[in-house]
């Protein structure tokens, strides 16, 4: 029965052999190189005959004021983005809802969804334009009377900036699963509601909201597992050493302290911590997604 079962999916399991050997050689077989964060590692030594230090790591980077400065920096903006992206997407979709014009609303959906294929490498170098000191935004608000703000320079403006860019690029996608489940609320529901004399906006709250809850608090829930996870490209293309302070999160500080300076073992300890702490949110979330809105990974 097994032999005949696997014979007819041989074909399948041949289709996916080099999907896997890439996994293997990319994403497993690098993880040995996690020792690092366990030794004193010098490259001309290599992993084997490297000094080995246990968790001395892991208790000098504690002791280092920048490393508590990053974590906060990441769990702020990332909670930040969650929230914002989240409230932008519900809003979207029942404002496209809304739209009676079936073309119309295609249109406006693809072009509010079309940043969401963007790189930030492109989109980096866009909005270094449009935020400069003498940029477009800037010389928009002069002309209505407002001094110009040091978008990318300033310590207060600048993790706002992160989350308004990133709401840009990425609430179009949550439409797109806010729409379907508005897609799903039984039409009878409305009808009664106009039967009943209740305008548009007592729909939304009554029918509409009520109607996607469950989806909302689903993909709330998803989102807790990328809390330490504040968008290394985008921080990338946008920050600089004048806002380090208010916008270097743990991605862009195992760059710069891992390639850039050269640390490696210090670097490899804290994406190794920020990996046992994402893998545990990620566990919570599922949990989480299960007891409140009944959602299965299998």
């Amino acid at each position: 029965m097994f032999a005949e079962k696997f014979k007819r999916q041989l074909p399948l399991h041949i289709m996916l052999l080099p999907a896997v050997i890439l996994v293997i050689v990319y994403n497993y077989g690098p993880m040995f190189g996690l020792v690092m964060a366990f030794q004193n590692f010098n490259p001309a030594e290599g992993f084997l005959k490297s000094e080995w230090v246990g968790l001395g790591n892991f208790s000098y980077l504690m002791k280092v004021g920048d490393i508590h400065q990053v974590l906060w920096n990441t769990v702020y903006i990332s909670v930040m983005k969650i929230a914002a992206e989240t409230l932008a997407a519900i809003v979207l979709a029942l404002l496209l809802n809304e739209l009676r014009h079936r073309a119309y609303k295609r249109v406006v959906q693809t072009v509010i969804y079309f940043p969401h294929f963007l790189s930030w490498i492109i989109l980096g170098g866009i909005f270094r334009e449009l935020l400069a000191y003498d940029g477009i935004v800037n010389n928009v608000l002069g002309h209505v009377g407002v001094s110009p703000v040091i978008f990318l320079g300033d310590n207060k403006v600048f993790p706002f900036v992160l989350v308004a860019t990133h709401v840009w690029q990425q609430a179009g996608f949550g439409i797109i699963v806010y729409l379907a489940a508005i897609s799903g609320i039984n039409p009878q529901l409305y009808e009664a509601a106009v039967m009943d004399g209740a305008g548009r906006l007592a729909q939304i709250r009554h029918i509409t909201l009520p109607g996607i809850k469950s989806i909302i608090i689903l993909m709330a829930t998803l989102s807790l597992g990328s809390i330490l996870d504040a968008g290394f490209g985008q921080v990338y293309a946008l920050y600089g050493p004048a806002v380090y302070k208010s916008g270097d999160v743990i991605d862009t500080w195992v760059y710069r302290m891992g390639l850039l300076d050269a640390q490696y073992s210090i670097a490899t300890a804290v994406d190794m911590f920020k990996s046992v702490v994402s893998f545990v949110l990620v566990s919570i979330s599922y949990f989480m997604a299960y007891k409140f809105s009944d959602y299965h990974i299998f």
